[in-house]
């Protein structure tokens, strides 16, 4: 019997025909010699369903070699993602312990800054005041004495009583030769009566650092120096030298 395929587009051709069609093949191959121990059993050339035919998706095995690089690749990889993650860790912890000691260098430095201009000093080392703020009598023009006077023979060391900058040296008045400092918290200390003067305008000073001598010029009765304290570096705008060391931890 003779079968006819019937005719239009994109018809598929049905199972029979494929299945015979397929056995045609296998058995020209077997003519060849190419398949031959397949020529035997044509039948199971015949039922054997291509992929197409099941639905489903044929599975391509990889080779030990390929998946053993595929893995050894990924290790590297993920080894490289690690080291990468550990130095920017690393790094991250240098400039955290760079920052925290570059901190702490800087609160030191504050610190030692903060004392260099907190520490203070009496003008003259081991005196005593002789004669105190206010008093009264008619050696001043004022009325009282506008400072204190610290006991001192001729050409002992006056001291600067604290950090400040020099804005007057020179013949004073009545004061003689004097220094006047503007000191680093505003206020501004005034030495009288020197017999020599050893520092100049503009000049900075520290605590203890010694500024001249004391002497007996201006307008005194012997030997000593005369301390103020002011709020400008004018006269009459004195206030108790005594009281001002001692907020600064001198006691005279």
């Amino acid at each position: 019997m003779a079968f006819t395929r019937a005719t239009g587009k994109h018809r598929r051709p049905s199972r029979m025909h494929r299945t015979t069609a397929r056995a045609a093949g296998v058995a020209a191959l077997t003519t060849t010699g190419v398949l031959g121990t397949l020529a035997a059993a044509p039948a199971l050339a015949a039922e054997t369903p291509a992929p197409e035919d099941t639905g489903l998706t044929p599975v391509i095995t990889i080779g030990d070699t390929v998946a053993a690089r595929i893995d050894a690749q990924a290790a590297a990889q993920q080894h490289a993602a690690e080291q990468k993650l550990a130095e920017q860790a690393a790094r991250e912890k240098a400039a955290a312990l760079a920052k925290k000691e570059r901190e702490a260098k800087e609160r030191a430095a504050r610190e030692a800054e903060r004392k260099r201009l907190n520490t203070f000093v009496p003008p003259i080392s081991g005196s005593y005041v002789s004669t105190g703020y206010k008093t009264g009598g008619s050696l001043w023009s004022s009325g009282s004495h506008t400072g204190v006077d610290f006991h001192a023979a001729s050409g002992t060391t006056v001291h600067a009583v604290g950090v400040g900058t020099v804005v007057e040296t020179g013949w004073g008045g009545a004061y003689g030769n004097q220094i006047v400092i503007r000191m680093a918290d505003g206020m501004y200390t005034q030495y009288g009566h020197l017999s020599s003067i050893g520092v100049t305008v503009g000049q900075q000073v520290v605590a203890g650092q010694q500024i001249g001598v004391s002497g007996a010029t201006g307008n005194v009765t012997g030997p000593h120096l005369h301390f103020e304290a002011r709020t400008t570096p004018d006269y009459g705008s004195d206030v108790d030298p005594v009281a001002y060391l001692r907020r600064h931890g001198v006691n005279v």
